[in-house]
């Protein structure tokens, strides 16, 4: 986070949407009011026409489920077949070793021209 505005926005918007409320700018100035915090005035609307239409809990909750089920998932071919997963790397470290090379040979020159 950038600055304290912000953070304080943030976690205005998460109390709003814990109560089940809309995130609106009155809401979010209120709630920033109510706990002491003074923002540059723009801060709630940005907030607000960001989040307007999106379900927070929906959004934060599926940012959690696709970074745990990213594991099993890539376990599973692996598993099954190695082979193609170990060729895989096979073929970026190579890949890698030629664009090294050219890059050399790019600029006209070598370690030992």
């Amino acid at each position: 986070m950038g600055s304290v505005d912000e953070l304080a926005c943030v976690y205005a918007a998460l109390i709003l949407a814990d109560d089940q409320v809309a995130v609106t700018a009155d809401k979010i100035q209120t709630i920033l009011k109510a706990a002491g915090v003074s923002v540059e005035p723009y801060w709630p609307g940005l907030f607000a026409r960001a989040l307007e239409g999106v379900n927070v809990k929906e959004l934060i909750t599926n940012i959690g489920s696709s970074a745990g089920s990213a594991g099993p998932a890539s376990g599973a071919p692996a598993a099954g077949g190695g082979a193609p997963a170990e060729e895989k790397k096979e073929e970026k470290k190579e890949e890698k070793k030629e664009e090294s090379e050219e890059s050399d040979d790019d600029m006209g020159f070598g370690l030992f021209d």
